[in-house]
């Protein structure tokens, strides 16, 4: 068999360009192959298209319980950004592995592949899944259709650990996000004449500072939660077009908004005050104007935060996996909310930073790999150690 080190499986990983806009199956089956070789049979989750597919792989006894491995394959684009090295390709300098997908999250796949020989290895009294989606980056898509066939199927796993880059530090809870798009249809004219028009700009511009002040409100301090940083939900508008000239009244605006928010906050409260908005405030005035001026709204994506208690069996595994109970919070999100929400308790631990990801010349330290190697070690002797031994 080829090299199955998480150093040399990183690197054939790292040379899938798997961006989330293209398709993920040539990884995917290099990693149904190799798990295959190894006697490990696995399913396959395909899109609509057949184009992207999750992979769901289980170790050991056929039987409930165990603890998935979680990881996305998809990373984001790379056009634009001022790269010094290849990034679908990885190297190496001063301790460094660079490549698209390194930190967010290849290093971590490469890891949990790397330890199979081992699990397989053993004799585990639980299982270990493997659980590799796709467009976990455009909103936490890919996940679902895998979750919801597991759903169905008679063991479900006891618990989940997710491997975004923590730098190995422990992590229970993270905020959910609402992605919303707003349509604004105003009615042209000529600059000149413009109370006899409806600008779209202007209206969007009106729900825009809404959002605003209802960020505002839940900034307020009796709204915070210390072990979030920032510590409350926000708020944010990040892309907005609209008009076609100065001279003309602009008939259409559009812009997208966001809420990242704090778990046991309900983000389409901010959508729903906002529409209320719109429907009692702006649209009696567009229409006394023009009639058939309109405000719409649609869900871009959505995933729900995660708060796993910290007494819980998912919280102390980690602990002893981690060395240490010294539990945080990230800001990012991740699919640990939808596996929770589909009954199996998830953690979120793995190698490299987020500071790294998403950037130009994004890297994983050798010494996190490493690290996650041998907590993925540890793993495999807590799972074939009896119990009460």
């Amino acid at each position: 068999m080829s090299d199955t080190s998480s150093r040399a499986l990183l690197e054939r990983l790292i040379g899938f360009p798997t961006v989330s806009r293209d398709s993920n199956l040539a990884m995917i089956d290099f990693i149904r192959h190799y798990l295959g070789d190894l006697g490990v049979r696995s399913d396959l989750f395909y899109n609509a298209g057949r184009t992207k597919a999750n992979l769901f792989a289980t170790i050991g006894p056929d039987e409930g319980g165990g603890i998935v491995l979680s990881g996305h394959t998809d990373v984001v684009p790379v056009d634009g950004q001022p790269w010094t090295v290849e990034p679908f390709r990885l190297s190496e300098t001063e301790g460094r592995l660079y490549g698209r997908g390194t930190a967010d999250m290849k290093g971590f796949i490469a890891s949990a592949l790397a330890a199979v020989p081992t699990f397989v290895a053993r004799d585990l009294r639980v299982p270990v899944h493997l659980a590799f989606s796709y467009d976990e980056e455009v909103g936490c898509l890919g996940v679902r259709p895998m979750l919801a066939e597991l759903a169905q199927r008679a063991h479900k796993p006891a618990l989940c650990l997710i491997g975004e880059p923590t730098e190995l530090k422990p992590v229970l809870g993270h905020k959910g996000k609402l992605a919303m798009r707003c349509q604004v249809k105003g009615a042209p004219c000529h600059s000149a004449y413009a109370p006899n028009g409806v600008n779209a700009i202007q209206y969007a511009a009106r729900l825009v500072n809404r959002l605003e002040e209802i960020g505002d409100q839940l900034a307020a301090p009796e709204r915070h939660d210390e072990r979030f940083d920032p510590p409350y939900s926000t708020v944010q508008t990040g892309v907005i077009k609209g008009g076609r000239a100065l001279n003309i009244v602009p008939a259409e605006c559009e812009f997208d908004f966001e809420v990242r928010a704090l778990p046991g906050y309900d983000a389409t409260e901010v959508a729903d005050e906002l529409q209320t908005f719109a429907q009692t405030c702006l649209l009696p005035k567009m229409r006394a104007v023009n009639a058939a001026t309109d405000i719409r709204f649609a869900s871009l994506s959505a995933y729900p935060g995660l708060a796993t208690p910290p007494d819980s069996d998912a919280a102390r595994l980690l602990a002893l996996l981690c060395g240490s109970n010294g539990f945080g919070t990230v800001a990012f999100g991740t699919e640990g909310g939808l596996f929770n929400e589909a009954g199996i308790p998830t953690v979120v631990c793995g190698p490299g930073s987020m500071d790294q990801g998403h950037k130009p010349d994004e890297f994983v330290t050798v010494g996190q790999i490493a690290g996650c190697d041998a907590l993925l070690a540890r793993l495999a002797d807590y799972l074939s150690t009896p119990f009460g031994s």
